[in-house]
């Protein structure tokens, strides 16, 4: 089960990606110094509400969170929401570019 197994990798993942501590986002967080790594070391989970969050402070949705494919998922955000701007000549252009870093 995700919960179980994944859940604390991922959000040290992304909290690395965030080039932040585990302390710094704890208190940011409005929580214990130690939240974050609790959390992390597998011996908490957040509630929901604090789920929310957690994925506000990483800039991520909570499925983008659960998603173990994208490992820079903020990135991905970002490039999707300038994907939307543009017209399908563009978005074509952006197709085959991507095809050929296969």
């Amino acid at each position: 089960m995700f919960i179980n197994q994944q859940f604390h990798k991922r959000l040290a993942e992304l909290r690395t990606q965030a080039d932040v501590s585990a302390r710094d986002m704890s208190l940011s967080l409005g929580q214990s110094e130690s939240y974050i790594s609790n959390i992390e070391n597998g011996h908490n989970l957040p509630s929901m509400s604090v789920f929310f969050y957690i994925c506000d402070y990483l800039k991520v949705s909570p499925q983008e969170f659960f998603d173990l494919e994208s490992r820079a998922p903020d990135r991905l955000s970002e490039i999707t929401a300038k994907l939307k701007r543009l017209n399908p000549e563009q978005l074509a252009l952006v197709s085959r570019l991507v095809d050929q870093m296969k």
